[in-house]
């Protein structure tokens, strides 16, 4: 018996081996240039894929870069439009500043020929009422024969008549 299963052991080797190399030669000869061809594409597939995901980096890296320098861009058309503003606002300030101290030299100039107006009418008021209480004065001076001392006296009542006036 034991004969017998080392026989069949050593049949079901052989069938197994043989089995093996059958299966090995069709494999070859029918699908290994189809699994082989898998592999390749799959290579090709996964060389590809590498290739764009570095193209779609290089891509977005220069996206950043050209984003950045537009941000660097609008910084800085942002930072010309303030100074622009600042400067134009100087400008308006020096220009309002001007003006109005052209306005209030023109008023002074205007109320100082005001003033002086007003005493030039002041002036010829108070000359013609002097006038005006000589020839008064003048008058009961003539209707009067005075001494020294009564028209002395007439003449500053008259001047304190005109004081209150």
């Amino acid at each position: 018996m034991s004969l017998l299963i080392n026989s069949t052991t050593l049949g079901n080797i052989i069938i197994t081996l043989g089995s093996v190399f059958l299966l090995y030669y069709l494999i070859r000869k029918f699908a290994w240039d189809q699994i082989t061809g898998i592999f390749v594409a799959r290579e090709k597939k996964i060389a590809t894929d590498i290739d764009s995901a570095e193209n779609a980096r290089q891509e977005a890296e220069i996206l950043v870069q050209k984003r950045q320098e537009e941000l660097a861009a609008a910084r800085t058309e942002a930072t010309q439009i303030i100074d622009e503003a600042k400067k134009t606002g100087k400008t308006k300030e020096s220009k309002i500043i001007a003006e109005a101290y052209d306005e209030a030299k023109r008023l002074k100039e205007k109320a100082n020929q005001d003033i002086a107006q007003s005493w030039v009418e002041a002036l010829a008021g108070v000359k013609g009422e002097v006038a005006d209480l000589t020839v008064l004065l003048a008058e009961k001076v003539m209707k009067q024969n005075l001494d020294a001392k009564a028209q002395s006296d007439l003449i500053d009542s008259y001047l304190d008549q005109l004081g209150d006036a």
